[in-house]
């Protein structure tokens, strides 16, 4: 997927918000080679989301309903 490359994903790791720039942009330039075809395509769907609600799944505001996507979502907010 030419859309999912490295350099094309830190562009879209830019947020409205310093924080999710922060937290994506780390998560992407930490992990994204160690990322798995699956998670890497759950990475990427989640730069598709609104911001309030991204930072609501990465603060534990909010609940994302996919238990894969969750897991994911916390290992974001660990970094």
């Amino acid at each position: 997927m030419s859309a999912a490359t490295p350099g094309r994903l830190r562009w879209r790791c830019r947020r409205g918000m310093q924080e999710l720039d922060v937290l994506l942009g780390g998560f992407l330039e930490a992990r994204w080679d160690a990322l798995d075809g699956p998670d890497r395509a759950r990475f990427v769907a989640l730069l598709d989301e609104q911001d309030p609600q991204l930072y609501g799944w990465l603060t534990g505001h909010a609940t994302h309903p996919d238990p894969a996507v969750r897991a994911l979502l916390a290992r974001i907010a660990a970094d």
